[in-house]
């Protein structure tokens, strides 16, 4: 089945040339099926990349999938037109209402900022609590996971000395996990980011399970079957080039930063990155939506009511 967006979106064409079916909107109407309605919370700075990233995912799908796209509503974006928001986007108070399958919060560049002085995050407190009555399962993303982390269990961030940035290595701690089927015992994922969570910090008693970490960069991935949540401290949804263009952007701004770890082949800037995470981020996502399918009430109304 395909994924249900917007006509106009423009992830859509991107998505048509790679193959990944879409539906348009009055396909979707003759339908009699009910989709899977899942948010997604764009806090990233490049929305429309973002949108086209996890739409990629989520599209593989064999379930028909409809993706709402939301903002917050007290902060005003400062790289996407205000046109494309008002187009595509609705606030969280504009869809507070509606019950979701599955939600999905992204990272936000405010990572060296304690949480309590990021400008939103009164707001996004409320949407955190929001998803324990109103979303079947949250899937928080780098930022947005040690965010949700600490507002749900007190698990703090700790900034790095030195960015960890690169694709690494990482254990498949928990083969026998719905999220993790299919998996390697090992497999390689992006990391960007200047802080980290710590096993040691996460509570006793908390019902966090670690699913995936790294020997270098830590914890990766982190489970909780109360309210189906799952963390994902670093961005297995990126592009191919998507670490390229963030080290371009620095050494452009003349910003200190080392090549990405074990991203171009022979650590050659100029030779064409090696994309070695695609399969195993379609793996995850397929996972998530297969046990979200399997596990939430057919009627979304009775979402969250035993919460």
């Amino acid at each position: 089945m395909p994924i249900k967006i917007p006509d106009q979106l423009p992830a859509r064409e991107v998505l048509v040339k790679e193959g990944v079916s879409v539906m348009d909107e009055q396909t979707a109407l003759r339908q009699d099926i009910r989709p899977l309605q899942i948010g997604l919370l764009n806090l990233m700075p490049n929305k429309v990349r973002t949108e086209t990233q996890i739409a990629r995912l989520i599209g593989a799908s064999p379930l028909q999938v409809e993706l709402t796209l939301v903002r917050i509503g007290t902060h005003k974006a400062k790289n996407t037109s205000e046109d494309h928001l008002i187009a595509f986007y609705q606030t969280w108070e504009e869809v507070k209402n509606r019950k979701f399958d599955g939600f999905i919060i992204t990272g936000a560049p405010v990572e060296l900022l304690p949480f309590e002085e990021v400008t939103y995050w009164d707001e996004l407190k409320q949407i955190m609590d929001w998803t324990t009555t109103h979303v079947h399962s949250p899937f928080f993303i780098c930022w947005g996971a040690m965010a949700a982390a600490w507002h749900f269990h007190g698990v703090p961030k700790h900034t790095l000395e030195q960015k960890a940035f690169g694709v690494f290595r990482h254990n498949n701690n928990a083969p026998a996990s719905p999220y993790l089927a299919g998996f390697s015992d090992d497999f390689a994922i992006p990391v960007s980011r200047w802080t980290e969570v710590r096993a040691q910090d996460i509570p006793e008693g908390s019902g966090l399970e670690l699913l995936m970490e790294s020997e270098e960069t830590g914890p990766s991935l982190l489970s909780e079957d109360a309210g189906n949540r799952l963390y994902m401290f670093n961005h297995i949804e990126y592009d191919s080039t998507s670490l390229k263009e963030e080290y371009d952007r620095d050494v452009a701004a003349g910003v200190t930063i080392a090549v990405p770890h074990e991203y171009y082949p022979d650590d050659d800037p100029k030779r064409r990155p090696l994309n070695r995470w695609r399969s195993h981020a379609h793996l995850l996502f397929g996972n998530w939506i297969n046990r979200v399918y399997q596990t939430t009430a057919y009627d979304l109304e009775n979402i969250g009511k035993d919460r």
